[in-house]
């Protein structure tokens, strides 16, 4: 069964695999949900004395998503050369281990910027061209004439049109069943079936006319860094992306566990998973260069601090990054302007870059303001805990609220937290167009 064929709840659920949640702020949240097992363990650190950093706010809201039902959740913050660090809740529930921010975590899509500024070296060494077809650098890989016809831009900004990968890697989720999560804890797979798998998916439109959020696009632009390089993709970003922009605890993990100090990872599966169960160890051959990276939330801040600072590429490659098409909801609303690997959000106090990320148990956001000295980076251990509609649609829950909170507490500062919007802007935002494509 193909998941254009699949009903609507099928489809919300198979289509997320390297996706986080869906986070909003509203008029009105809802009743909150019953506090999980465990401490509320909020810590926080601070570098210097900032005007725009309110650390007992922040830590507030921060515990406010632990109350609202997230297990564990940790952040880090920055204003200039201001910082907080902050973690709240329990990184297991059996033993009630307390999160630290420090946490090694999984990141999921944010993995995409890091393979975009390692595709975008190649532009600026003048092996690659954007807008030149697949087939130069791959030839036979696309079937037909797609090769000829989707160009290496429109893999970096998901206008390919090519299927995601993940309900082929995991049939199991089309009908609500974690049975693929389980079997497949230990399976090695490699990016050719990966594409495989995407190109059986149907297409979501021809090549360069519409914008649909792929893996598969991300598993290619890793073959092609490889082909053009002559090395591998993941060692190539290693070196000349996480050791440039003096990364410390990111990396793409050699072996199943997440190395360092982590959390465990609950996925609840729309309630398909109860409890939710842990799926920190686990083989993430399967995300590769679209969604394998490893990180701490400091890590993620310097690393868009470095981008958005020049530090990575240079200006003209930094230029093309941030050239952006529109993504919009069901609704015909601009949830956000999507670039090569990157996204720009309007939020109240101005524009923000970054990307979301999510694998089975992990979520993660990472956004910095234009200059990269307002930013925000944040980490939690359960994932798609949202109860589904009749139309398979996830419902807004109490940690949604609490996390648009938190978020408009850490970017936009104390009076934006507190306003009232009758459009609320939409946070994460690959879960949203992916659930309502």
């Amino acid at each position: 069964m193909t998941l254009a064929r699949l009903p609507h709840r099928g489809r919300a659920i198979a289509g997320l695999g390297l996706s986080a949640i869906l986070v909003t702020w509203a008029v009105a949240p809802p009743a909150s949900a019953e506090p999980v097992p465990g401490p509320s363990a909020s810590a926080g650190k601070e570098a210097g004395q900032a005007a725009g950093l309110d650390r007992e706010a922040l830590r507030r809201s921060l515990d406010a998503i632990h109350e609202a039902g997230m297990y564990g959740t940790y952040s880090a913050v920055r204003d200039g050369g201001s910082k907080w660090l902050g973690a709240a809740g329990v990184a297991d529930v059996r033993t009630r281990r307390p999160v630290q921010s420090g946490m090694v975590h999984r990141v999921g899509s944010i993995t995409k910027t890091f393979t975009a500024v390692a595709i975008l070296q190649q532009v600026e060494r003048g092996r690659v061209e954007l807008d030149a077809p697949v087939a130069r650098y791959l030839p036979g890989l696309l079937p037909g004439e797609l090769g000829q016809k989707i160009t290496v831009r429109m893999l970096l900004n998901h206008t390919s049109g090519i299927g995601d990968y993940v309900a082929g890697a995991f049939p199991s989720l089309v009908q609500a069943s974690p049975q693929s999560l389980d079997e497949h804890r230990f399976r090695r797979i490699r990016p050719s079936e990966l594409v495989r798998f995407g190109l059986e998916a149907p297409r979501t439109g021809e090549p360069g006319q519409v914008w649909s959020y792929s893996n598969t696009n991300y598993v290619i632009a890793g073959l092609l860094l490889e082909k053009v390089t002559g090395t591998g993709a993941e060692a190539y970003i290693t070196r000349h992306v996480i050791h440039r922009a003096g990364l410390r605890d990111t990396s793409f993990p050699r072996t199943p566990v997440i190395p360092g100090p982590h959390s465990k990872a609950y996925e609840a599966l729309y309630g398909y998973i109860d409890p939710p169960r842990d799926y920190s160890v686990y083989d993430m051959s399967w995300a590769g260069t679209a969604g394998a990276v490893v990180a701490t939330m400091e890590d993620l801040n310097r690393f868009y601090r470095e981008l958005l600072g020049g530090r990575l590429l240079a200006p003209a490659q930094l230029a093309q990054m941030r050239t952006t098409v529109p993504v919009t909801d069901a609704q015909g609303n601009v949830v956000m302007n999507y670039g090569l690997g990157i996204y720009a959000q309007d939020l109240p106090c101005g524009r923000f870059w970054g990307h979301d990320g999510g694998v089975f148990g992990m979520g993660t956001i990472s956004l910095s303001g234009e200059d990269g000295r307002r930013q925000l980076s944040l980490g939690f251990n359960l994932m798609k805990y949202q109860q589904l509609d009749a139309n398979g649609y996830p419902q807004p829950h109490a940690i949604d609220y609490a996390m648009g909170g938190y978020f408009m507490q850490a970017l936009c500062g104390p009076a934006a937290a507190t306003a009232k919007s009758s459009r609320p802007p939409v946070l994460l935002p690959t879960q949203q167009v992916l659930v309502k494509r």
